[in-house]
């Protein structure tokens, strides 16, 4: 059940015009807050958007990556506060990935949209918009949002060929990875 699920999951950037319904979106908020965490240290917090017009404010959080959000139903803001635990990237980035699978899981397309590091303009980050249009604390980090709805467009699974199995190395980084396939 799994591995069709990660083979066939692609990024859906076109949403049906269809509300997520909010039984299935406490699905998805379980499935998050069920994310391991280092040291069960839940150094993330999550802001759920289905308000259109907060949607499309979120969709001009950067000038690239990001437009397709104003139009799908639901954006998930994943943050983390570095008071918490000094890997609130990487118990983020689970927490994401369990959204993304979730989603799959249920039927509903998703994307991510990188925020930290990324710019809203030359004057200020994508972080500090994103904080202003939320209203955000201070400690909070904004790592990513996760678009999600029920998808309006159709993708190819990659094929196993296309995957990038010359960078996974055998007991040492001079033998490449044996695929028996």
């Amino acid at each position: 059940m799994f591995l069709p699920l990660i083979q066939n999951r692609r990024s859906i950037r076109k949403y049906q015009n269809k509300a997520v319904e909010a039984e299935t979106i406490d699905l998805l908020v379980e499935a998050f807050l069920r994310a391991p965490t280092s040291m069960g240290k839940n150094s993330w917090e999550f802001v759920v958007v289905t308000e259109k017009d907060l949607l499309e404010k979120l969709s001009r959080a950067k000038p690239h990556g990001a437009g397709f959000l104003k139009n799908a139903p639901l954006g998930i803001v994943v943050c983390g506060d570095p008071e918490v635990s000094d890997v609130w990237i990487e118990n983020s980035s689970i927490a994401s990935i369990y959204i993304h699978l979730a989603a799959a899981s249920l039927d509903l397309g998703s994307c991510w949209i990188q925020i930290r590091e990324r710019q809203h303009d030359d004057s200020r980050s994508a972080e500090a918009y994103i904080a202003d249009v939320l209203g955000l604390p201070a400690h909070l980090r904004v790592l990513s949002i996760i678009a999600i709805g029920y998808a309006d467009e159709s993708k190819a699974p990659h094929p196993g060929k296309t995957l990038a199995w010359d960078r996974v190395f055998f007991n040492n980084h001079a033998t490449l990875y044996p695929r028996k396939r």
